[in-house]
């Protein structure tokens, strides 16, 4: 196995993050990131101390969540977050607007993971990839609120390798990627090129890279440097 190495080393991570809290609590997208951070839990922790949660926009598909729930055996549920995005669309008109909207579902999210973790006193278990981490491609304070982060130093492009390594199903490793922020996002429609383009870039391979993509990858690492730090105060000499 390509990526033996790989699995035992973050299996090591879960185990000694988790001691003393009973499991991780993952949000299932239904999409790639999430399935292949709960395969990792359940290999560690067993199916009886993972908890998925899918949380659709009203009636965005929840059938691949619910796949790789049932393909794993844990306890799952559904919440739509969309009446609370609603209330939230009622009092801030800016919310109605696509980028805000966005991130507000996406601390929605961050809130319904947390409660169950409370609930369960368990870890809330991080989805991004190394490749999202260096660019920003997370929300603040959403996605990007978690406990730990299984595969953030794995490139997008690993953690598709590894998905087929640990035998998550076919139809979500071929899916596009997406965060599900609103009706037909994509992650590398967004973005305006590829994962397999972004990883590239990240690891110094430019030749035959356009500028224009080299620069707004730059762009997006200089600027997202406040998502990656803790908040800083000033710092006074006495």
């Amino acid at each position: 196995m390509k990526y033996e190495k790989t699995i035992n080393e973050i299996e090591k991570f879960i185990q000694k993050r988790s001691q003393g809290l009973a499991g991780g609590v993952i949000g299932l997208s239904g999409g790639i990131d999430s399935a292949v951070v709960a395969y990792l839990a359940v290999r560690v922790l067993g199916k009886e101390n993972v908890y998925g949660l899918s949380m659709p926009y009203g009636k965005q598909s929840t059938e691949d969540a619910e796949l790789v729930a049932k393909k794993l055996g844990i306890a799952y549920d559904v919440i739509d977050i969309k009446p609370v995005v609603n209330v939230f669309e009622k009092q801030a008109k800016y919310y109605q607007e696509n980028l805000p909207k966005g991130n507000l579902m996406a601390r929605v999210r961050m809130c319904l993971l947390y409660g169950a973790a409370n609930q369960r006193n368990m870890l809330v278990f991080g989805t991004t990839n190394k490749s999202e981490m260096e660019i920003g491609y997370f929300t603040k304070h959403g996605d990007g609120a978690v406990d730990i982060e299984p595969i953030a130093h794995l490139y997008k492009t690993q953690v598709w390798e590894l998905a087929e390594e640990l035998g998550v199903p076919r139809n979500v490793i071929e899916k596009k990627p997406s965060a599900d922020l609103w009706a037909g996002q994509t992650d590398e429609g967004e973005l305006g090129f590829s994962y397999h383009t972004l990883d590239k870039v990240l690891q110094g391979k430019t030749e035959g890279v356009e500028k224009e993509v080299l620069d707004k990858i730059e762009r997006l690492r200089k600027g997202s440097w406040h998502k990656k730090e803790m908040p800083q105060g000033l710092e006074v000499k006495k």
